[in-house]
């Protein structure tokens, strides 16, 4: 592999890598896998002493803390996917934020493209927007692995063999993120790891769904669901912790603003009903 094609490996999106290697993510997933394992067994080896291993009070403090770190995370990652950070440090960004929020960058940028070439669409929007939240919270979970698979048999075709191929893929990705999960245990130790890293995820996803949901018209009597610019109420607080993200309207726009608050020429604001 020469300098250049390296290069492209570690600067260009995953979604643009799965379309050119059917095999990206076994390749990808794999070296997820084994710089984990041998971080673990150098953990072991070294008798590495966890971070925080019992409850301690400051652990309240640093909750809150974590959840906006979590939430950040989400946000910088859905920024990545859109190239919006300098190229040279765009994917490197995208990779540590998936690390923190789990889902690792390829997954979440590969299916955050396909919201925006199908948002709104029932059948192919990966989080098609429903009424209820928590219904849209469970068929977000489950509708995230079926679009995944759905991208790799549209990219290569629907035969038997690519279905068993996707089903490999989705236990080895599975796994990953089992063995992540289970470096940040050891990493953290047992208070760092159930006290403060799996709430402020919980928080985080939770985060991430509302937004999702809420930014498409959710609340929309009409059911008029679409991509809305949102500023009133705790809605203006999260725009301006978290770089304008609710100007959802403006994002699916242009994407390629870093903050949509700030994008000249945007779209109305949706006001509350």
């Amino acid at each position: 592999m020469n300098v250049s094609s390296l290069t492209s490996t570690f600067t260009s999106l995953p979604f643009s890598q799965l379309r050119k290697n059917r095999y990206f993510y076994l390749w990808y997933d794999g070296s997820y896998l084994v710089v984990l394992l041998g971080l673990l067994a150098l953990m072991h080896t070294t008798q590495f002493a966890p971070l925080a291993p019992t409850w301690k009070p400051y652990l309240w403090a640093v909750l809150p803390f974590a959840a906006y770190f979590l939430v950040l995370c989400n946000v910088f990652i859905h920024n990545c996917t859109h190239n919006n950070f300098p190229k040279p440090i765009n994917r490197l960004i995208g990779e540590l934020c998936g690390l923190v929020v789990i889902t690792r960058f390829a997954s979440w940028e590969v299916i955050h493209q396909r919201h925006h070439r199908y948002s709104d669409i029932p059948e192919k929007d990966p989080h098609p927007v429903i009424s209820s939240f928590w219904k849209f919270t469970l068929h977000t979970i489950t509708n995230v692995e079926h679009q995944l698979q759905t991208i790799f048999v549209e990219l290569y075709g629907d035969t038997p063999e690519n279905r068993r191929y996707e089903k490999l893929r989705a236990y080895v990705s599975y796994g990953t993120n089992i063995v992540l999960l289970v470096t940040w245990w050891r990493l953290l130790g047992n208070a760092g790891f159930f006290f403060v890293m799996l709430p402020a995820g919980l928080i985080g996803f939770l985060h991430l769904i509302h937004f999702n949901w809420s930014t498409h018209n959710a609340q929309s009597t009409s059911k008029d669901f679409k991509p809305v610019n949102l500023d009133h109420g705790l809605f203006k607080l999260g725009n301006l912790l978290f770089f304008g993200i609710y100007f959802h309207a403006n994002h699916h726009k242009i994407t390629k603003v870093f903050n949509p608050a700030k994008m000249k020429n945007g779209l109305p604001v949706t006001r509350p009903d």
